[in-house]
């Protein structure tokens, strides 16, 4: 590691910053977004920095810079500066002050990473200088994966730190008690931006020594919605609750790659079932859900799609509630939405399809309670889950209603994974349609809308871990 990673304190003092042109203004925004008062040298002479002229701490120095007073200063940039910039290189060395020379590592004492700025929590990513496009990959990565709210939860531990640190004497019990607050539920109320509930919690706190002494950590149970199959598309949180999870109760649908992004030490549970397959039943799995967060244990509840679109969400938070259990609850993409974007069909359309129906037809009786007479309106798009072997019975109900046998229908299969695929025709060849698609599961699209559907044959864009490092550094050179 040649340069050690350092945080300046942008109270202490002013950066000079010398250049000119485009890297001289993206330098100046970098720098005015950290809080830092500049000194700027426009060796062009072009005073127009892109900021308000009202910014008390961007002062437009005149002269030569190299012959400018240094005292106070904290740190040298040149971006732009050309012959300048290596001369002023020279002069802060022998004054002992931090100088960077944009792209000439020879003549710099320290570098500018990637930064990832989440308020009080700050990540530089750096590659010594010799790539930034990779630095900023990485921070892009890391984007991703911290909360959004992560700067918040450092400001509320610190509005708590010195008070709770004078209440706990020993430095390891310390530690332990802020694991716990960090790990349990008053740090996921304020990463849920419920900082009110978090901050009357920890009050709540009579004794913080034995908080953190408690042998029995707190549980609590996160209905994860999985989406309909592509990893990518899980969400932020989502991916944040598998890697944080002990157990996961996962459905049998829910696709090998997604089950991949579960730590590799975390259980793993199937508790779902497929057609024609038995499974263990909705309340044997709330019973072991709260049981396990009973004794402790971080739970996730996966589930295909979204857990409140047909996804028995509602049944297990209300034992959830009624067990007393902490829980939280991350939406996923339905696979209606994820079927609907991956074959180009848009479920509503300015002045033809202005309204949508989501129902389940799991079996041929479950078509025969659904009342198909409130869905003749040609302006309603009607999306059907789980209704492959229902199809005769949904096509005998909509012509019952009186549906139109020309209605345009779409069958799509496995939305959104490589192996997708999809059959487009008319509500009168629907049952023809299904035995064309290669096994489930799949969603039935019934509606005008289906005429507006991209191609069936279209090519997975995704690649595999070895293009994805190819294509970093195609970009690095």
């Amino acid at each position: 590691m040649r340069f050690l990673p350092v945080f300046l304190d942008l109270k202490a003092g002013p950066v000079v910053l010398i250049g000119a042109g485009e890297l001289l203004r993206a330098k100046l925004r970098v720098l005015a977004a950290a809080g830092a008062r500049i000194r700027v040298h426009a060796i062009d002479g072009n005073p127009d920095f892109g900021l308000s002229s009202e910014d008390a701490r961007v002062e437009l120095a005149g002269g030569d810079p190299l012959t400018a007073d240094l005292s106070g200063v904290i740190a040298i940039v040149c971006a732009g500066a050309g012959d300048v910039g290596v001369a002023m290189s020279g002069r802060a060395k022998a004054l002992g002050l931090p100088v960077n020379v944009m792209d000439d590592l020879e003549h710099s004492s320290f570098i500018f990473p990637a930064i990832v700025d989440r308020g009080d929590v700050v990540v530089a990513v750096g590659t010594g200088g010799t790539s930034p496009v990779v630095a900023r990959r990485v921070r892009e990565k890391i984007e991703a994966l911290l909360p959004a709210r992560i700067g918040e939860l450092a400001e509320f531990i610190g509005t708590f730190r010195k008070s709770i640190n004078e209440r706990i004497a020993e430095f390891p019990l310390r530690r332990r008690f802020w694991e716990r607050v960090i790990d349990g539920p008053i740090g996921a109320a304020v990463l849920a931006g419920r900082k009110g509930e978090a901050d009357a919690s920890l009050k709540a706190i009579s004794d913080p020594s034995e908080f953190a002494r408690a042998d029995k950590p707190e549980g609590s149970v996160a209905l994860v919605g999985a989406g309909p199959g592509d990893p990518d598309l899980l969400t932020i949180k989502a991916l944040r609750a598998l890697q944080d999870a002990d157990i996961v109760f996962h459905d049998e649908l829910v696709s090998p790659e997604i089950l991949d992004r579960i730590r590799r030490d975390t259980t793993r549970v199937p508790v779902g079932r497929r057609v024609g397959k038995p499974g263990i039943g909705q309340d044997a799995i709330n019973k072991r859900m709260i049981e396990a967060a009973q004794a402790g244990q971080r739970v996730v509840r996966l589930k295909g799609g979204d857990p409140f679109v047909f996804g028995r969400g509602g049944e297990e938070v209300e034992a959830l509630r009624a067990a007393g259990v902490a829980y939280s609850i991350i939406p996923g993409i339905t696979a209606g939405l994820g079927g609907a974007a991956d074959f180009e069909v848009p479920l509503t359309y300015r002045h033809e399809a202005t309204r949508i129906t989501f129902l389940t037809a799991h079996k041929a009786r479950d078509a025969e309670n659904v009342d198909w007479s409130t869905l003749t309106d040609t302006k309603m798009t009607v999306v059907v889950y789980m209704g492959m072997t229902a199809a005769p019975a949904v096509r005998a109900g909509l012509f019952a209603a009186g549906r139109s046998p020309e209605t345009p229908v779409g069958v799509f299969a496995r939305v959104t994974r490589p192996d997708a695929q999809g059959a487009i025709g008319t509500l009168r060849d629907l049952p023809e349609l299904v035995r064309r698609i290669q096994g489930g599961p799949a969603i039935l699209i019934i509606g005008d809308v289906v005429r507006h559907a991209g191609s069936l044959g279209r090519q997975t864009s995704k690649k595999t871990p070895k293009q994805i490092i190819s294509d970093l550094l195609d970009a690095a050179e």
